[in-house]
């Protein structure tokens, strides 16, 4: 056989298939190669295959070792040959940040996208303007280039200018790069679509689609099967494409954030020594990449002006930063603007879509649901739904783990920058107020599920569930208030939007909107038990019983005195300024005429008592209590008395007595006649329960009281208080100890700890951790 131009893929091959006697599709069967593909390399269109596909026709063709080198190095030299073919610098990778800092776990995830060679080929980067995207994927590209034998190419779509670039063009480019000569790239945009996949799919190459603007661009540069890889950045999530490896990038750590702008300043104190010493401080770098919601471009936008201020200060700097007004202004360097960055953004969408991303801004808590949407712009949920996916996919909204909706702080600070320039003052107090109003009106219905009585529906229930944006449950026909189909569901509400209508009620209250004030308080009273470690129950009842003075009307006043004594004593843990509102309370109950209102009065006096360590006050008081409660046929307010009076009974040491009290307890909620609605019931029951079996364990009755501890817990979880079923198994874990039962102890122990813990008592969490370490074999 006569030797052929050395290195020269294509005639060697032909040569081999020749002396082999096999046709191309013969040796395309027994080879694994396509056709077409061995028709390229012979013809010298594809001058450098990969290793593995050379020796997949070498094998086929039976060559000798020596022979299968010699075709290896031509395949070599012909990859070297289309490299040094390729148009210079037309799709270069960008050079890296020199002080790129923080994102190793990131780095990370893209470098696994390499060795993962079952893995998808395609890699897509994701998030909200100015998380430095690009920056992340051109540093782990320059980091892991020596991995691509056949190179690292980059191309900027685009994506967000007026028009971003097609696919026919960025082939194009990606093609010359590759080594296709201008007079062999295919007119089609189809064509050149499966040359291009071709050779990638023969090659090792990392190709980077920078700001894609949609799916369809992306889609059209997707490689072929093989090793190359494909990462992509986008502002957009571009859920479309299928079988992608997707990392939605979120703002820097803090230390990582804090260490950014530390390197960045190090290169003024490398040129002046003198200049800016406080920019060492690390709490000053702290301060001034919080004002930066730690995000990269922001901190470096910051970093920028203090070097190009030698006569600033760190200090001075994150002073000017604290100005909210004024802070997307001052992050401007040059033409590096984090406004810019998120208009960008904001000029992609529909006008009623920024209308809504500009309100939004009205919310006044940390997070917010769609309802939220809706009540602001007056739109259907299920539109108002589809319009907030387009804010989550363009990177102008985050969320929390458990799906609430959120701004970046900047984002913040820009939309309510657009709605200041955008709508009159009128359309944004009118849209506020439909915030407002939506939030109390809900907050309001979400409180009647935990009020005496049946559970609330009706025609006025619907109309409020289509405001909330809700989902009726419980099927056609019926809609319970606010769209809740139970009380669980209600709590979740209050819940997850308690900063949002706590402020609403705040500016009611302020706004001297007294009856609505009164009204939304009114209807967290018994709510409120349920969630006692919130925090702002003080603040809720104050601002009511403020509201109900300034209606002029002595038992409202003295109702929403009462909650305030609750409240102070229970969650602000002040017996004393407790004792002193409900004896408030008492007086302004007695000047109405109203007899429940002086029960409750007297209730909460003797649990301060208790809690003041004056027992026999507190039997007296809660006594006192009862016999009002009974008088009035309080169904709600009796059994709660007499909870008071065996609480007070046991203090004073007569548990026996506190056994008896609790008895009496328990008949009230058995007999209907005298039973308060079903879910009170239960968690009086489940407080009454707990109370006797504390009273039968001082009486060294543990095997009485472990029983009456399990049906505590038993009605407890039908209740769902966590704080209740937490006290519930401490209890039983307290008396399976005196029983000397250390396994069953330890397990109720350990359930009464994870309930302490989503409760976020912190008296219980102490007290099972002590349990528990009591209980806890020697030695361990």
């Amino acid at each position: 056989m006569s030797q052929p131009e050395p290195f020269a893929l294509g005639p060697l091959l032909r040569a081999h298939r020749h002396e082999a006697g096999l046709t191309l599709e013969e040796l395309a069967e027994g080879s694994g190669v396509s056709g077409r593909a061995i028709g390229d390399m012979e013809r010298g269109h594809s001058r450098g295959p990969q290793a593995r596909t050379v020796q997949a026709l070498a094998v086929a063709l039976g060559l000798t070792r020596a022979a299968t080198e010699e075709l290896l190095g031509a395949a070599r030299a012909g990859r070297r040959r289309q490299q040094a073919a390729a148009a210079p610098g037309l799709c270069d990778l960008p050079p890296a940040v020199p002080d790129f800092t923080g994102r190793e776990t990131e780095t990370a995830w893209l470098g696994r996208s390499i060795t993962a060679q079952a893995g998808p080929p395609v890699s897509i980067v994701s998030g909200t303007p100015g998380l430095g995207k690009t920056a992340l994927v051109v540093h782990a590209g320059a980091q892991l280039a020596g991995r691509f034998a056949d190179g690292c190419f980059f191309v900027d779509l685009r994506g967000l200018d007026a028009e971003p670039v097609v696919p026919h063009d960025a082939l194009a480019r990606l093609l010359r790069a590759l080594g296709v000569r201008e007079r062999d790239l295919p007119a089609e945009t189809d064509e050149r679509r499966v040359l291009y996949r071709r050779l990638t799919g023969e090659r090792e190459s990392l190709v980077v689609l920078d700001n894609a603007a949609h799916e369809a661009q992306v889609r059209a540069l997707l490689p072929g099967p093989g090793p190359s890889r494909l990462w992509v950045t986008s502002r957009r999530t571009l859920a479309g494409i299928e079988h992608a490896r997707r990392l939605v990038l979120a703002p820097l750590p803090a230390g990582a954030a804090t260490a950014l702008l530390g390197a960045i300043l190090a290169q003024r104190e490398e040129e002046d020594p003198a200049a800016g010493t406080d920019g060492a401080d690390p709490a000053v770098l702290t301060r001034i990449a919080e004002l930066c919601g730690h995000l990269p471009l922001a901190l470096r936008i910051a970093g920028t002006r203090l070097l190009s201020r030698p006569a600033w200060s760190a200090r001075g700097f994150a002073e000017r930063l604290g100005d909210e007004d004024l802070r997307l202004q001052r992050l401007t360097a040059g033409d590096l603007r984090i406004r810019s960055a998120f208009r960008l953004s904001y000029e992609q969408l529909a006008e009623p879509v920024r209308r809504l991303f500009r309100r939004l801004a009205l919310v006044p808590g940390p997070d917010f649901g769609p309802g939220a949407g809706a009540a602001l712009t007056g739109l259907g949920p299920d539109l108002v739904e589809e319009m907030l996916d387009e804010l989550l996919d363009l990177g102008l909204l985050g969320h929390t783990a458990t799906d609430r909706l959120l701004f970046h702080d900047l984002l913040r600070l820009y939309a309510r920058e657009r709605l200041q320039e955008e709508e009159s003052a009128q359309g944004r107090a009118s849209a506020e107020a439909a915030l407002h109003r939506w939030l109390l009106d809900t907050a309001a219905a979400a409180g009647q599920w935990f009020q005496p009585g049946p559970p609330p529906s009706g025609a006025a229930a619907s109309d409020l569930a289509a405001s909330a944006g809700a989902t009726p449950a419980g099927g056609s026909g019926s809609t319970p208030t606010g769209g809740f189909g139970s009380a669980r569901a209600a709590q979740a509400w209050l819940e997850a939007e308690s900063a949002n209508w706590l402020a609403a009620l705040r500016t009611a209250a302020a706004a001297g909107r007294h009856a609505e004030v009164v009204r939304t308080a009114e209807s967290m009273h018994w709510f409120s038990d349920r969630w006692t470690n919130w925090g702002h129950w003080p603040t809720v009842f104050g601002l009511s019983r403020t509201a109900a003075h300034a209606l002029g009307d002595d038992v409202l006043a003295a109702t929403h005195a009462n909650y305030l004594a609750w409240a102070v004593h229970y969650c602000s843990h002040q017996p004393r300024e407790s004792s002193a509102i409900a004896e408030q309370a008492a007086e302004l109950a007695r000047r109405g005429g109203d007899a429940t209102q002086e029960a409750w009065a007297h209730f909460y006096a003797a649990a301060a008592a208790v809690r003041l360590g004056e027992p026999d006050e507190a039997v007296g008081r809660a006594r006192r209590a009862a016999e009002l409660f009974a008088t009035a046929g309080d169904r709600e307010g009796h059994p709660q008395a007499l909870l008071a009076l065996a609480s007070a009974q046991a203090r004073t040491g007569s548990h026996g007595d506190a056994v008896a009290t609790t008895d009496a307890i328990l008949d009230l909620l058995a007999d209907p006649a005298t039973a308060p609605a079903a879910h009170i019931g239960d968690f009086t029951r489940t407080n009454a329960l707990a109370q006797k079996g504390r009273a039968l364990l001082a009486l060294g009755r543990p095997r009485e009281a472990e029983h009456i501890y399990a049906d505590a817990r038993q009605v407890g979880a039908r209740v769902g208080v966590p704080l209740l079923q937490a006290i519930a198994g401490l209890g039983q874990a307290r008396a399976l100890a005196e029983l000397e039962e250390r396994e069953r102890a330890v397990g109720a122990a350990r359930e009464a700890l994870a309930f302490a813990e989503t409760a976020g008592d912190p008296a219980r969490l102490a007290e099972a951790t002590a349990l528990l370490a009591e209980l806890a074999p020697a030695g361990d």
